[in-house]
């Protein structure tokens, strides 16, 4: 009797020796029915590969590959490509499948049902591996035939390889023309940036950044000789005046003799000294010195009359005019310093000029280096930015070409056959085994669930447990069950038993 009471070791041996045939009976049975219907299935064959993945011969380090998604990612991509209809129909055709089922049955099913029969399984990596890495996966192609099994796995397995050789071939390529594409725009922006900063160089020419201490050392040399020639200039000017005051000066001493030794300024000077003398003469007596000296000078410039009028009868008029025009040589050397003066001054002028300009000049400069430097900062930024983005670009480029020609060498990752399709020698449908196993399994559940629902229907009391239990007593004895000669047990023993049931159950 099954109850609320927890049950020991005994009581379930004790159920399995009173229900032992009802428990043997589903555990022979449903396995050997279970083994009869396997024998009445239709059998089907699985041929099987292993394929490894093999790493790109050269070192990563060397030749980095432009392929970076996941195996298992590309993997799953391929599986779908390779089952689509456009793939899996050539197949069909190819190895006549379903020739019965052609024209009745729709394509699409045929295709599922040849898609359902291939089995793509990931090794499994060990663990210390990469994270992401997959070493190889299992292709199985299931079968009514096992020579076509192996056929169709063989052929499947060679599309896989080819597909990843394609894939990784066209990732490869389409990076590179990408990379060139964006390298040949980078090129351009860089020859725009370029020419821009030559015309701003060539524009501002010795106005840069890094030639203001030059321009500030070039200003305060060009005032510096400013103010020399300022100076010189300004002295030579000074020269100049001195030097005209003192051709004055000469000319007037050098016209007065000249003046003066004429022959008309000498009948003057006789004028003169005649009425002087008449003058004397009515004051004086002939004898008064003042009235002699007069007569000695009237007497002396007579004289110098008449040898200047010798001389002038004497020479031509042309040298007469001649010899009047010829200056003293301290006037022409007076004249002579004056030329050189104005030279002097003409030359330091037109330094003062030219200095003035570069003052001028570098003046500027100096005024608009902020502006030019803040121009060229950014021209300079924008290619120095373009110049990096171009070299990381040119780079790249060189990387993905190397990568793209170790893929079309078949050098970088690939897929290896490790273990050929193989030819099964039995099939791998109905596995008769486990089909036996699975009723072993389910006989057992049957008798376990039959001898729950006979144990919980029997309400009897078979020991001293279930009468405390159930009726809440103590037991005073227990009598023995005595058995007949039909194995059953007499009905006065249990009638006996029943009475000191209820003996005690009044007590």
């Amino acid at each position: 009797m099954l109850g609320n009471r927890e049950l020991n070791i005994d009581d379930y041996l004790a159920i399995i020796r009173r229900r032992f045939w009802m428990i043997m009976i589903p555990l022979v049975v449903c396995p050997a029915i279970a083994y009869g219907v396997s024998l009445f299935l239709h059998e089907r064959y699985t041929s099987q590969t292993l394929v490894l993945v093999e790493q790109q011969k050269v070192p990563d380090s060397y030749v980095r590959s432009v392929v970076t998604d996941e195996l298992n990612q590309r993997l799953a991509t391929m599986q779908e490509q390779i089952l689509s209809r456009t793939r899996l129909q050539p197949i069909i055709d190819k190895f006549g499948l379903y020739k019965q089922d052609i024209g009745r049955v729709p394509m699409e099913d045929l295709v599922a049902n040849v898609r359902k029969s291939i089995l793509v399984t990931p090794v499994r990596a060990m663990s210390g591996t990469q994270p992401g890495g997959l070493p190889g996966f299992y292709i199985s192609f299931t079968a009514d035939n096992p020579r076509l099994a192996q056929q169709l796995c063989t052929e499947i397995t060679s599309m896989f390889m080819e597909e990843n050789l394609r894939v990784r071939q066209q990732r490869a390529q389409g990076t590179t023309d990408f990379l060139q594409k964006q390298l040949n725009d980078a090129k351009d922006n860089l020859d725009e940036q370029d020419s821009r900063l030559a015309a701003l160089k060539q524009r501002y020419i010795g106005q840069l950044p890094g030639q203001e201490q030059v321009n500030m050392n070039m200003l305060l040399g060009a005032n510096t000789q400013l103010d020399a020639v300022n100076q010189q200039l300004t002295r030579a000017q000074q020269d100049k005046v001195y030097v005209q005051s003192l051709l004055t000066q000469a000319l007037a001493a050098w016209q007065s003799s000249q003046e003066a030794n004429s022959p008309e300024t000498l009948e003057k000077q006789l004028a003169g000294l005649q009425a002087e003398f008449i003058k004397l003469e009515a004051r004086y007596t002939p004898d008064h010195p003042d009235v002699i000296k007069a007569k000695n000078d009237i007497a002396l410039l007579k004289r110098k009359i008449g040898e200047a009028n010798a001389k002038t009868k004497d020479k031509p008029p042309v040298e007469a005019e001649t010899t009047k025009l010829v200056e003293p040589l301290q006037i022409q050397q007076l004249r002579n310093q004056i030329h050189l003066t104005d030279q002097t001054i003409q030359e330091k002028t037109r330094e003062q000029e030219r200095l003035q300009e570069q003052v001028r000049t570098y003046q500027a400069r100096v005024q608009l280096s902020p502006v030019v430097e803040e121009q060229f900062k950014l021209l300079t930024r924008d290619y120095d930015t373009a110049l990096a983005f171009y070299n990381e670009l040119l780079g790249k480029r060189n990387q993905s070409e190397m990568a793209t020609d170790l893929e079309r060498r078949q050098q970088g990752e690939q897929f290896r056959v490790m273990d050929p399709a193989n030819l099964p020698e039995k099939p791998s449908f109905p596995n008769r085994p486990l089909f036996a196993a699975g009723g072993l399994g389910a006989g057992l559940a049957i008798a376990v669930a039959l001898v729950a629902i006979v144990e919980i229907s029997d309400k009897s009391l078979r020991n001293e447990r279930d009468v405390e239990f159930y009726l809440k007593l103590p037991t005073l004895a227990l009598l023995p069950s005595v058995e007949g000669d039909n194995g059953k047990g007499s009905s006065i023993w249990k009638r006996k038993k029943r009475e000191t049931l209820r003996v005690e159950h009044s007590s």
